[in-house]
């Protein structure tokens, strides 16, 4: 179990989702919780000391000097596991890789919105795992510094990086929002053909333009300027609540905002503050990228063993335009033709965060792609 030394080997890797990652790898013995039936393996540090990772595609060389480096290194993550589930990236090789699912978050979010939901999908489907991931400059990941631009295609570079570092292809993408733009980047960056199928799920945001919702619905770049304003440690989050609301926010979104502050003691004293556990010039940046990246390309041309499925809320802030609709209608007849796939779907009774309005909709949605393993 690694628990008194241990292993060092130097190889090159190859995952499926087509990266190379030459690297001299470390064991490290995984926190495990056990919840209901499913063991979640969380992954995070406070600050990072490692060196960069090198990286290439399949079909490029690499340098033979290897680097140590750890999947925590890359991005902070939670590894949720059925009850089924054998299978460690430090342990029996022989044990064979489960099927994965990647569950990313949107803009301002962290993988702790996907906690609860990725809980309820290992419960009900025992023999997968779902990886969790904090995207750079959020959550947990803020503290690893990444260098810039910070952008879709740099944060879908993330997560190839990371499951390339655990040695797994996963046959489930699953992005809401912002996090659906980056799954859309990874099929795009990754080498072709994949290894096997994979099945995309961009949950309530369209592959081009980004469109503001009506007056009076929350809108992403007033509240990133608007929390710009906000002072780095903060007394109470109730007061950060207050502060949305008054200049126009929505309840819900104020208090899913203030997830993103953590406590802290005042040195030498009883009282504590609160500070803020993400880069926001980042994720101004990350949300301008995200406004003016164009992926219709990947869902006009989907690789063949794709299928890529478009969830639109039914409540959502942000307007589909119908040339949006038919642009999608019109490329999953294409993709029929060409052996790929593109659906959309529409969940009922659901605003924006899907996942949280709508859980038990969004579930029945999604079922179908974890059955019949």
């Amino acid at each position: 179990m690694f628990q008194h030394g241990e292993f060092r080997a130097t190889l090159g890797l190859e995952n499926g989702f087509g990266l190379t990652l030459s690297i001299n790898q470390r064991a490290v013995k995984p926190k495990i919780e056990r919840t209901f039936h499913e063991v979640a393996l969380n992954q995070s540090r406070n600050a990072y000391r490692g060196p960069n990772i090198r990286m290439a595609l399949v079909d490029e060389k690499l340098p033979s000097r290897s680097v140590i480096v750890k999947p925590a290194d890359i991005l902070a993550y939670d590894l949720v596991q059925g009850a089924d589930v054998r299978w460690s990236y430090i342990l029996d090789k022989s044990v064979p890789e489960p099927p994965t699912a990647v569950l990313l978050h949107g803009i301002l979010g962290s993988r702790k919105n996907w906690g609860t939901f990725a809980r309820r999908l290992a419960k009900e489907f025992p023999k997968w795992q779902f990886l969790l991931v904090d995207l750079r400059c959020h959550g947990d990941s803020t503290s690893l510094k990444k260098r810039g631009p910070h952008t879709v295609a740099s944060a879908a570079l993330d997560v190839l990086k990371l499951l390339g570092q655990l040695k797994l292809t996963p046959r489930v993408l699953v992005g809401h929002s912002f996090g659906g733009k980056v799954a859309l980047s990874m099929v795009e960056q990754v080498a072709k053909p994949l290894a096997r199928p994979v099945r995309v799920w961009v949950l309530d945001a369209t592959p081009g333009k980004v469109r503001a919702g009506a007056d009076g619905d929350d809108h992403p770049a007033e509240l990133i300027s608007f929390l710009s304003k906000l002072p780095i440690e903060v007394s109470s989050k109730k007061d950060v609540v207050n502060a949305l609301v008054q200049d126009g926010f929505s309840m819900d979104v104020a208090q899913w905002v203030v997830t993103n502050l953590r406590q802290t003691r005042i040195n030498g004293t009883s009282s504590s503050s609160f500070y803020w556990v993400f880069d926001l010039n980042g994720i101004a940046e990350m949300y301008q990228s995200y406004e003016d990246t164009n992926m219709w390309k990947i869902v006009e041309d989907v690789p063949r063993g794709v299928h890529i499925n478009f969830l639109k809320a039914e409540r959502s802030l942000h307007r589909w335009a119908t040339e949006d609709i038919r642009r999608i209608h019109v490329a999953e007849e294409q993709a029929v033709e060409e052996g790929g796939g593109v659906e959309m779907h529409v969940l009922e009774d659901a605003g924006h965060w899907v996942h949280a309005d709508n859980p038990d909709g969004l579930f029945r949605i999604l079922s179908f792609s974890f059955q019949g393993f």
